[in-house]
Parts: C-alpha cells; structure tokens; sequence
C-alpha cells in the first residue's frame, strides 16, 4: 500500500516538475501572446470604428463603400495580429505569408472579372459619374439606375424591364448622364413645303416657344433655315427646359407646331416622286 501511494506521489510529482518547466518556458510567450491577441482584437474594432467616421464625413462617398473600407480595415488588422501571435511560438512567417500570397494570386487569376467588377464598382462609388434614379446610357443600354453595389448595376429601361450591367462594362466604356445637368437643349426640325412662307413659319413657331413657360429665355430659342430638302424646305429650333420637362416639351411643342401650321395655312409636305413614262415606239 505505502509502494503504491510512494509510486503516485512520485508520479504527480514529475508531472508538475513538467508543467512547471513548460510554463518556465513557454509561459512568457503565451501571455505574450494572448496581450497581442487581445491587444489586436481592440485595435481592429478602433480601426474599423475610425475608418467609417473618417468616410461619412466626405459627402462623396458611398455607404456601401464606408462599410467595405471599414471592414477592410478591420480584417488587416486581425491577419497582422494573427501572424504577430503566431511569430510568438516560433511559427516562420514569412512561408506562411509567401503560401498566402500564391494563394491569393490563384485565386485572383481565378476571379479576375468578378475583382474587376469590383475595382469598378469601387471607382463608380467614389466618382459618381450617376446616382439611383439618373436616366443614362451605358454599355449600350439606355435606363433608370435602380441600384448600385459594387458588383453590379441595375437598371430599368422605359418599358420597366430589369437589366442587370457588370460594373467593369459600365466604368471601361463611354457613359452619358442625361440626368446629371439641371437644363437640357430640346432639337427640333420642322419642314415646310417650298411654297409656304418661311418668315410666316418661323414666327409661328417662334411665338409658340416664346409663350411656353417652361421653355427658358436665356438662352434663347434658335432658328434658323437649317436645309433645302427633297421635298420640303427645313427649320432648325433649338430650345432649352429643365431636365425633367425636356419630353413633356418636346411631345407638346411637336403637337402644337402642327395644329399651329394647319390653322395658318402652312403646309407640311409628304415625300414626292416624279415617274417619267417613256413609249416603247417612240
């Protein structure tokens, strides 16, 4: 019995000497290591914290993009941190990093579109070349922008059918924004036949535009005899509106340009041929 307990007290004995030891030894690093953690950890969120309040000062930038960045942020920190407690216990860094970086080249290879989708869509938050609800024309699609993210835009044409536009098209090629500026110029081309008067003309069209409140004075409206067509003599008119009125003034001042002509008298022409038949016998 005494050899018994004699053999266990002397194998907890060479148990804690053993502990000890690897406290001894490994306990600095450790403790070290768990400061850095712990440190690491409240450094990711002060740093996110600091990114996005920095970010929603700028009026320029996205919410989407504030969220993005912060995170980024955060997630450089936590991997500094994680290589910093790994450095701790001896693990060798710099292969693990050189591991991580062909790691990250393949996968970058690998999704090369969808990463510059990205970039674009990063680039297009920060410049706002358009917002949500801009009418523009883009990779060759003329609609409402419904939303932005950094994938992806969506937009919706006249009819309301959904287009989705990888953001890499959109940002690589030539963009219009026919919302972006307050005041459009409206173009019209009214023909007249060759014998109607053109001064007549003119001033109708003049005094029809000059009484539309929505049509701007400054600039004033332009016209002028642009073309001596095939079959009709053409006016130019140029006016300006505010944006949001450009097609109510367009459909209106076509509509009463015409009405306008049919009571003064002033005829439109329609296209004309002349057939010369020639006799077989002659």
């Amino acid at each position: 019995m005494n050899n018994t307990l004699d053999k266990t007290h002397s194998t907890l004995e060479q148990v804690v000497q053993q502990l000890i030891g690897l406290v001894s030894t490994y306990g600095i690093d450790v403790l070290g290591a768990i400061i850095v953690l712990l440190v690491g950890l409240w450094l990711s969120g002060w740093m996110q914290r600091a990114v996005r309040k920095v970010m929603e000062r700028s009026s320029r930038v996205d919410a989407t993009l504030v969220g993005f960045f912060s995170s980024v942020a955060r997630y450089v920190v936590l991997i500094v941190t994680g290589m910093a407690v790994l450095d701790r216990f001896g693990v060798e860094t710099t292969s693990l990093v050189a591991v991580l970086g062909a790691a990250g080249l393949a996968i970058g290879l690998a999704l090369q579109g969808t990463l510059s989708n990205v970039a674009a869509g990063v680039m297009l938050l920060i410049f706002r070349p358009f917002k949500v609800g801009d009418f523009v024309e883009a990779a060759g699609q003329a609609a409402t922008v419904q939303e932005l993210n950094l994938f992806f835009t969506v937009m919706a044409t006249l009819d309301n059918v959904r287009i989705t536009i990888p953001n890499g098209q959109i940002w690589g090629a030539t963009l219009k924004n026919f919302s972006a500026n307050p005041i459009r110029r409206v173009d019209f081309v009214f023909g007249i036949s060759y014998d109607a008067d053109i001064d007549k003309a003119m001033d109708t069209i003049r005094d029809l535009v000059s009484s539309d409140a929505r049509v701007h004075k400054d600039p004033e409206p332009f016209l002028a005899v642009s073309n001596l067509g095939d079959s009709s003599v053409d006016i130019t008119v140029r006016v300006w509106a505010q944006t949001e009125d450009y097609w109510a003034v367009n459909f209106d001042t076509i509509k009463a340009v015409k009405q306008r002509f049919d009571a003064e008298g002033i005829g439109i022409p329609f296209p004309s041929r002349t057939i010369y038949s020639v006799r077989a016998d002659d």
